[in-house]
């Protein structure tokens, strides 16, 4: 990884008039103001179409969920009054609070969540699985959503209270009815922000603003329950793409708080007086190498699997985290280890042998075909894997083509189910945390939905006939040695390389006080001390 020279970094900040020096406002305006360097730029509100963590961000400051849920995985009431089960456990019975409303003014109804709920579930994974056993999303009333099942589900209400890949929010019915392979742009939200469309500037800044209309539920907050408060009167996401000018920006007070910080940027924020380090999820985060299914060469299954006897996951974390021991762990499992259903396989699955792997790619019939590897620059926690892949498969004897680009444009590319001649590609990585990678249903990297699935398009009709035997598995018991045949056949079939996990650290100004640590980074429950 490049280490970029700070010194000139804070030169360019300080001529950066986006930003501009404290001084410049009103003491007043800039305490009502919180400032953050999210990880990458926002481009895309709607958080169906587009999984990357900053518009899940978006989704948690401006957007609402019916239940949300602690860092113990407690469903708690957020945008419901309550709900009951009825039927014996085929029918959810869900009653919305009173006084809620859209940042329009128009009150929320029941209409509206039953219709987002059905837009989540036409592309989510976990979405998908639930709403098979769905017989009739229904309205009772216009507080009150019906959801009848085909047969009971202990999962429903986690599914409808955290997602997976993607949260389900409630939006506006007329909005909601797009197709969620349709990319909405009309930002109108419940949540306790109000997205600032008029001063939106994509790829640079997004701003909000509070939702002076906004009801909170009760409780501390905690994860996504609890009470969403929003202190600040406005937000500013600016995009800093230069680590190290998001690192000056902090010392200086010209952000709040910097989202996640490059790894060998740690030590000297740490050593600040007024900067604290935190986890950017307390659970932490895995790598993922994901493949093309589609395209050659990785729709052969042999191919893929001459990769996975290749890959060494201490390579990939010594690169993501600067060798810091602290910061990772090797998790030779296609689970999380430390959720249920993780542990480490040590060699068996993964022997990081080249001499094997050379074989191996050699015996599946290799052919020379170019392998474009999509990587973006601008995410210091992704991009070094990019590098170690691109190395190690030219290391296989593989052409391989290395792409460079942002993170915007990588996830623009990636819906590309072309040829890598016809602007395709062939392998990018990402992360995902352990928080929604620890169950077959929602670990959609894992998901045999094919088409519908999530980019890479893996499809494997006995790991979904396996998941859903999961789903309605009766007790632990049973759902672990379901679990443990989805793990042996995702070794076979390789969907995907979990490339280790490991933590990401973020910074922010020891001003602030209530900073809620979890899935994503919250904007409620933060003041100024």
């Amino acid at each position: 990884m490049k280490r970029r020279n700070v010194l000139r970094a804070a030169t360019a900040l300080g001529g950066a008039a986006s930003l501009g020096p404290p001084a410049v406002f009103a003491q007043s305006a800039r305490e009502r103001t919180l400032r953050v360097a999210p990880l990458t730029a926002l481009s895309s509100v709607d958080t169906v179409f587009n999984t990357s963590l900053v518009t899940t961000n978006h989704g948690y400051a401006a957007y609402d969920t019916l239940f949300g849920f602690t860092g113990k995985r407690e469903i708690t009431p957020q945008m419901a009054e309550g709900h009951i089960v009825e039927d014996d456990g085929r029918t959810y019975v869900i009653k919305l609070r009173e006084g809620l409303k859209f940042h329009n003014g128009e009150p929320v109804r029941a209409q509206d969540a039953i219709q987002s709920l059905k837009r989540w579930a036409g592309r989510e994974t976990f979405g998908q699985t639930v709403a098979k056993f769905v017989e009739d999303w229904g309205v009772a009333n216009d507080r009150t959503l019906r959801i009848k099942l085909t047969q009971p589900i202990p999962i429903f209400l986690e599914a409808i209270a955290r997602g997976s890949a993607s949260v389900p929010f409630i939006i506006p019915e007329h909005i909601a009815r797009t197709d969620p392979f349709t990319q909405i742009t009309d930002a109108t939200g419940s949540g306790p922000y109000r997205f600032v469309k008029e001063e939106f500037v994509p790829g640079q800044l997004a701003v909000y603003v509070r939702n002076k209309d906004y009801i909170p539920a009760s409780g501390p907050a905690d994860w996504t329950s609890g009470a969403k408060i929003a202190h600040f009167e406005r937000l500013e996401w600016q995009a800093l793409p230069e680590q190290a000018t998001a690192a000056a920006a902090l010392r200086s007070g010209q952000i709040d708080w910097y989202e996640q910080v490059q790894p060998d940027l740690v030590p000297s924020l740490r050593a600040h007086p007024q900067i604290r380090i935190g986890n950017a999820n307390p659970a932490g985060f895995n790598g993922i190498l994901r493949f093309n299914h589609l395209q050659a060469p990785f729709n052969n299954q042999a191919i893929r699997r001459a990769v996975l006897l290749a890959v060494n996951q201490q390579d990939y974390m010594q690169a993501l985290t600067g060798g810091d021991p602290t910061s990772y762990s090797n998790c030779r499992s296609m689970f999380p280890c430390g959720t249920p259903y993780g542990a480490d396989t040590a060699l068996r699955h993964m022997p990081a042998d080249l001499s094997r792997a050379r074989a191996a790619l050699k015996a599946a019939g290799y052919d020379g075909t170019k392998v474009v590897v999509l990587s973006p620059a601008d995410v210091p926690t992704i991009h070094p894997m990019g590098e170690v892949t691109a190395d190690l498969l030219k290391r296989l004897g593989m052409n391989v083509e290395f792409a460079a680009m942002d993170w915007s444009t990588l996830v623009a590319r990636r819906a590309n189910r072309e040829a890598t001649d016809k602007g395709g590609w062939s392998i990018f990585h990402t992360w995902a945390a352990s928080s929604i990678l620890g169950s077959p249903v929602e670990h959609f990297p894992l998901r045999g939905l094919g088409s519908k699935g999530w980019a890479g398009w893996f499809g494997d009709e006995q790991i979904e006939a396996l998941t859903a035997h999961w789903t309605t598995a009766a007790n632990d018991a049973a759902r672990a040695e379901v679990a443990d045949a989805i793990q042996q056949r995702a070794f076979e079939t390789v969907p995907f390389i979990h490339c280790g996990q490991f933590q990401i650290r973020t910074a922010y100004r020891r001003s602030l006080t209530g900073m809620v640590e979890g899935g994503a980074a919250f904007m409620w429950n933060l003041r100024r001390a």
